[in-house]
């Protein structure tokens, strides 16, 4: 599936809420009005270097915890070198918006916890909160741009933020995602 075709946040929608805001779903509050409290809990897997986060989204079963887990584990040279990469959220992710910016944390019940196909769940050291500076749409190696657009996005809680497609299952995922999570960063600062 191309990247543009893929990925449609509401696809992807646990819960959405603010104050005030009750009945609205995010795309329909206006600017100005609720939206700048909104959040939305949503179907992933959050990872960050330093304070700066990446979104994994994808279908169950599509690779986010593995990519997340071999992230966190393999991406310890390069970008990732002077930041360890740390577990934001597994499996649910609470993004909210202050601002001009979006906040990632787990939400609580969940916090702390990644599930590991074939172990089980486990305990592993997390980041509380991060900024959201990417989002990364897990697609077939197939559909992976060989130069995608580095204007490429998606629009959550009424914000741009950048987006690429990874193949989670190539060797080098964990790789490509703490260099597109720096270039991120880097455009984010």
């Amino acid at each position: 599936m191309p990247l543009s075709r893929c990925g449609a946040n509401r696809a992807y929608l646990v819960h959405a809420s603010s104050s005030g805001c009750r009945g609205q779903t995010p795309r329909r509050r206006r600017e100005g009005s609720c939206l700048a409290a909104a959040f939305e809990v949503v179907h992933g897997t959050c990872v960050a270097l330093g304070q700066r986060a990446a979104l994994l989204r994808g279908p169950p079963g599509a690779g986010k915890s593995d990519l997340a887990l071999r992230f966190i584990f393999l991406a310890r040279r390069g970008p990732a070198a002077l930041e360890p990469p740390l577990l934001v959220a597994d499996d649910q992710v609470r993004i909210r918006r202050e601002g001009s910016r979006l906040l990632a944390s787990a939400p609580e019940t969940i916090r702390g916890k990644m599930e590991v196909r074939g172990v089980g769940i486990v305990e592993i050291k997390t980041l509380a909160e991060a900024e959201l500076v990417l989002v990364v749409d897990l697609i077939s190696e197939t559909d992976v741009e060989r130069m995608p657009d580095p204007a490429a996005a998606t629009r959550l809680l009424g914000l741009d933020v950048p987006l690429v497609g990874l193949a989670p299952r190539e060797p080098s995922a964990p790789i490509k995602l703490a260099l597109a999570l720096a270039r991120a960063k880097g455009l984010a600062q």
